[in-house]
């Protein structure tokens, strides 16, 4: 702001002496002097003014420039094809960063996408034309290939990085190793929470991804580090795995946990007045479950070849443990009839079932064992 003090009156200047005075000296009367903070003198109202400080910005301000730069340097131009509701979820975190967002779906999602800050185009041709230097593909696993081979590819920039934040992680890459030319950068991540799980904090979520192909070049390498470093400021937990132990590890926790949800959804399950924690955890899993489309699920088992497996080892689980309820209520019934005729002290208990990745027994009588009581 400008700040005004004023100084003691000057005495009123003596009267023209030649008949060109007037023109500097027009009104020499009631004249008062201002400090302003102004580098020239002004004469306003008046009165006249001079300056003593300035308090205003600066036209040219260094730390601001050198900041704006590092900023613009830091900034990736992400491009997001499938702008649903995981699409969303992602842009708020790109935008909150700073990024530059683009979005390309099937759905017109305009609306939503001016709203958060993020450009929509219909046409993948016009989103290709922008040359984005990522594009994340935000697809449902069973419309990654043809989604991924409608794309304009030629348009883009060479170097291009594609990146997938699928649930399965082998298949995507062997689609983008089949399809794409060696040109362009794959990296495979699947951050391990959704809308629902991360709407609050991404703080200590599990976020696993690959570097699959990463062309030579320092820009190239800074370019994926600069979009994983998204995700770590963000507070995830960053964990390098590669595709096929990812997989391993999802078939024996997400797609089980997807698939004990939807069988409890199944039993119609209902809040009581005398729920148990326990009770009430198997209701949170079915509703979270059950949020997530059915495409999602099926691609868990479809497209994870380790998911085949996961169900017969449920299935095995589940008709060993009948065997050992039914087993137990057999000696109590024999006793009961006969007494202690027969001898006891030994009670049929079935094996457990062997760990990921080694043979399934055969289900028969025989992978039962005698335990002492």
């Amino acid at each position: 702001m400008l700040s005004f003090t004023p100084l003691q009156s000057m005495p009123k200047p003596p009267a023209p002496t030649s008949r060109w005075s007037h023109l500097t000296h027009p009104h020499p009367t009631n004249r008062r002097h201002f400090h302003i903070s102004s580098p020239t003198q002004l004469n306003h109202n008046n009165r006249l003014l001079s300056i003593t400080a300035i308090d205003a910005a600066q036209p040219f301000d260094y730390e601001a420039l050198v900041s704006n730069q590092y900023a613009q340097s830091n900034r990736l131009k992400i491009a997001i094809v499938g702008f649903g509701n995981f699409g969303q979820f992602l842009a708020k975190a790109f935008i909150r960063q700073g990024h530059i967002v683009f979005a390309h779906s099937r759905a017109d999602y305009s609306h939503i996408a001016n709203s958060l800050g993020v450009s929509f185009f219909q046409d993948p041709h016009d989103l290709c034309e922008q040359h984005p230097d990522v594009i994340v593909l935000c697809t449902s696993i069973i419309s990654t290939e043809p989604v991924l081979r409608s794309l304009p590819i030629q348009r883009l920039k060479r170097n291009t990085l594609f990146v997938d934040v699928l649930s399965v992680k082998e298949f995507p890459k062997n689609i983008f190793l089949h399809v794409l030319p060696t040109h362009f950068d794959i990296l495979c991540t699947h951050p391990m929470f959704g809308p629902e799980s991360g709407k609050d904090s991404w703080k200590d979520l599990a976020f696993v991804f690959d570097k699959v192909r990463i062309g030579e070049g320092e820009s190239r390498k800074s370019r994926v580090d600069r979009f994983l470093d998204i995700f770590e400021k963000e507070g995830c937990r960053m964990v390098p795995m590669t595709c096929a132990e990812h997989d391993r590890y999802a078939a024996g926790s997400q797609f089980i946990t997807h698939t004990m949800g939807r069988l409890l959804e199944k039993l119609d399950l209902e809040t009581t007045p005398i729920n148990t924690k326990g009770y009430e955890t198997l209701l949170n899993l079915v509703e979270n479950t059950a949020s997530d489309s059915f495409d999602l699920y099926y691609g868990l088992f479809m497209y994870n070849k380790n998911a085949m497996e996961q169900l017969e080892r449920l299935d095995l689980a589940f008709e060993a443990l009948k065997k050992e309820l039914f087993g137990h209520l057999h000696e109590v019934l024999r006793r009961q009839l006969f007494g202690n005729v027969e001898e006891a002290g030994q009670r049929r208990v079935l094996a457990k079932l062997p760990k990921n990745g080694y043979a399934l027994p055969a289900p028969s009588s025989d992978t039962v064992k005698s335990q002492n009581n």
